[in-house]
């Protein structure tokens, strides 16, 4: 069975950090682009970052870069979002998704998570 798990959400004043981790099973981790999303109010998800863990490649969505950092540990089949420097306009549902082949891309997420909340205030 397939499971993408997201942990790490929470409330967090602005200008603060969390890390978000997604842990994947069920399939070939490396085989697989792994994304983070988000969902504000209403609104559709929108790409945050994406990893490719064959080749730790990554995108990064303008809106957060150069405050957010993905990574993964492809021993533990993990995928970490670090959110530094936080907005209160960042408050959304944070999602987890995995779409196979090996490069990065906003489309085609074959697998997702529940999500997680991320509320920042300010």
């Amino acid at each position: 069975e397939v499971q993408l798990v997201e942990s790490g959400g929470g409330l967090v004043q602005a200008g603060g950090s969390l890390r978000l981790s997604c842990t994947a099973s069920g399939f070939t981790f490396e085989n697989y682009a792994i994304g983070w999303f988000r969902q504000f109010p209403g609104k559709e998800r929108e790409g945050v970052s994406c990893i490719a863990p064959i080749d730790g490649s990554t995108a990064v969505a303008d809106a957060v870069k150069g405050r957010f950092t993905i990574s993964s540990d492809n021993a533990k089949n993990t995928v970490y979002l670090q959110m530094n420097s936080l907005k209160p306009e960042d408050t959304a549902v944070y999602y987890c998704a995995a779409a196979l082949g090996w490069e990065c891309s906003w489309y085609d997420y074959d697998y997702w998570g529940q999500g997680t909340q991320v509320t920042v205030s300010s």
